[in-house]
C-alpha cells in the first residue's frame, strides 16, 4: 500500500469539501507534491489550530512530521489522530516506525525509555497487521525488523539463559515475519539477507 498516496487523496477529498482553512490546506497540498514538508507541516499547524480534531488534517500533519523526522511531534500526531479514527491504519504504521526511530538513535533524554520504544513500536504494527490484513509486505517486513532490533537490543544484556531465550524468541518473530514478506515477495534478497542475520544471532545467543 501507497500511505502516501492514500494521505494525499485523504487531503484533496478535505480540501474539497471543507470551508475552513482553505487557504492552509492548498498551501500544505502544494508543498507536500514539491516534497517540501516543512512547509507543509507549518501551513498544517496552522490548519490543525482553526480546525482542531479535524482527523484529515492531523494525518496529513503526522506525515509531515514524520518526513521531517520529527518523530516525538509524529507520535504525538498519530496519537491524537487514533483518539478519533482508532481504525486508521496508516496511523499506526507510520506511528510504529517513528517509535523504532527513536528506539534505534534514542536522545540522551529518552535513552531509559528505549525497551518501551520497541514494545509499543512492535505493538503498532501489530495493530497495523490486524487492521489491514495479512497481504502487505511492508508491514511485515516492518515489524520483522522491530523484533530484529529489540532482539539485538535484549541481546547485549542478556547474560542468563532464560535472557538469552527470550532473545532468541524475538528473533524467531523476526524470520517469521520476513518469511510471510517472502511468501508475498520472493527472492528478495535484502529479506532473504536478513533472515541468515537473525539465524546467525539465534546461533551466537546458543
Amino acid at each position: 500500500m501507497n500511505y502516501f498516496k492514500k494521505a494525499i487523496l485523504g487531503l484533496i477529498i478535505f480540501t474539497s469539501t471543507s470551508s475552513f482553512a482553505q487557504n492552509n490546506y492548498e498551501r500544505s497540498m502544494q508543498a507536500m507534491m514539491k516534497g517540501d514538508y516543512k512547509t507543509a507541516a507549518i501551513q498544517l499547524e496552522k490548519a490543525d489550530t482553526k480546525t482542531p480534531d479535524n482527523a484529515n488534517v492531523l494525518q496529513m500533519l503526522g506525515y509531515s512530521y514524520f518526513q521531517n523526522r520529527e518523530y516525538e511531534k509524529c507520535i504525538a500526531t498519530y496519537s491524537r489522530l487514533l483518539t478519533i479514527k482508532p481504525s486508521e491504519v496508516s496511523a499506526y504504521y507510520y506511528r510504529g516506525i517513528a517509535r523504532l526511530k527513536i528506539a534505534n538513535d534514542p536522545k540522551e533524554s529518552l535513552n531509559a525509555m528505549r525497551e518501551n520504544f520497541y514494545l509499543a513500536s512492535l505493538k503498532d504494527f501489530t495493530k497495523a497487521i490486524e487492521i489491514n490484513g495479512d497481504e502487505d509486505a511492508q508491514m511485515f517486513q516492518n515489524r520483522g525488523l522491530a523484533y530484529k532490533d529489540y532482539a539485538i537490543f535484549r541481546s547485549f544484556k542478556a547474560k542468563k539463559k532464560e535472557e538469552k531465550a527470550a532473545c532468541v524468541a524475538l528473533f524467531n518473530n523476526s524470520i517469521a515475519d520476513f518469511q510471510k514478506v517472502l511468501t508475498l515477495q520472493p527472492l528478495r534478497k535484502d529479506i532473504i539477507d536478513w533472515v541468515t542475520y537473525d539465524k546467525a544471532q539465534i546461533a551466537s545467543l546458543k
